[in-house]
């Protein structure tokens, strides 16, 4: 799950940042409203949740959620301020916000807001995600290979679960290196040039040892696809 969050105080945004990320969460962090429309309409990368501060420099909270919602953008957004009056909180929702956070708050009920918030998108409920015989389980970050001769579990990193997520969620399809590198590591992060071929390497070392190592496909010079057909073949 990818976050944009978007606060302009150093120590709160530095402090939410490390507690999504203790979470497993991708979060790209910034501190003005310019700068994070900018980051909503890069079309290489995918957002499934924004934390948007009230006050920020440039556009402010409200207006991001204006503007998300003009273009009937579904992303989940939960408002961060120091405004607690009524009349606050229903200018924040009707201007789009999910839901709506005081500061100032503990790491406990920020969570829970975000679960809360994953529970109201049907497609962030599930707790796996399958495609054929090869299942990604949620809640234990593991692999899952449901074949005719048993089935046999490995537990992933976080970013060989992330990339395989990622294919998984687009069977088929040619993904550039720098598709995968722009929605799973955090913007700014500067990765070394070889990171995702050294990662997909890795991933499909552990794949080998379930004995399907072939199911992602690398294309010389364009990218890597997940073969579909392969993850079928693995419960006939």
């Amino acid at each position: 799950m990818r976050v944009l969050l978007v606060e302009d105080e150093s120590d709160l945004g530095e402090a939410i940042k490390r507690i999504l990320i203790q979470e497993k969460y991708i979060v790209d962090w910034v501190q003005n409203g310019d700068e994070a429309w900018s980051y909503l309409q890069n079309k290489w990368t995918n957002y499934t949740l924004a934390i948007f501060d009230w006050l920020l420099p440039g556009l402010s909270g409200i207006e991001l959620c204006r503007r998300l919602r003009q273009q009937n953008s579904s992303l989940l957004i939960l408002m961060l301020t120091a405004k607690d009056q009524l009349e606050d909180k229903v200018e924040g929702l009707d201007a789009g916000a999910d839901d709506y956070l005081v500061k100032p708050f503990r790491r406990a009920e920020l969570l829970a807001r975000i679960r809360a918030l994953q529970r109201r998108s049907p497609q962030l409920q599930a707790q796996k995600l399958q495609l054929g015989g090869l299942i990604l389980d949620y809640s234990t970050r593991t692999v899952c290979v449901q074949a005719v001769r048993g089935q046999q579990v490995i537990p992933l990193t976080t970013k060989e679960f992330q990339i395989l997520e990622y294919l998984m969620e687009h069977p088929n399809q040619i993904l550039t290196s720098e598709q995968i590198r722009n929605q799973i590591w955090e913007i700014g992060a500067e990765p070394v040039s070889n990171v995702v071929a050294a990662q997909i390497r890795l991933l499909r070392r552990k794949l080998e040892s379930l004995n399907c190592g072939d199911l992602i496909e690398t294309l010389h010079g364009v990218g890597y696809r997940l073969n579909a057909y392969a993850t079928k073949q693995l419960i006939q």
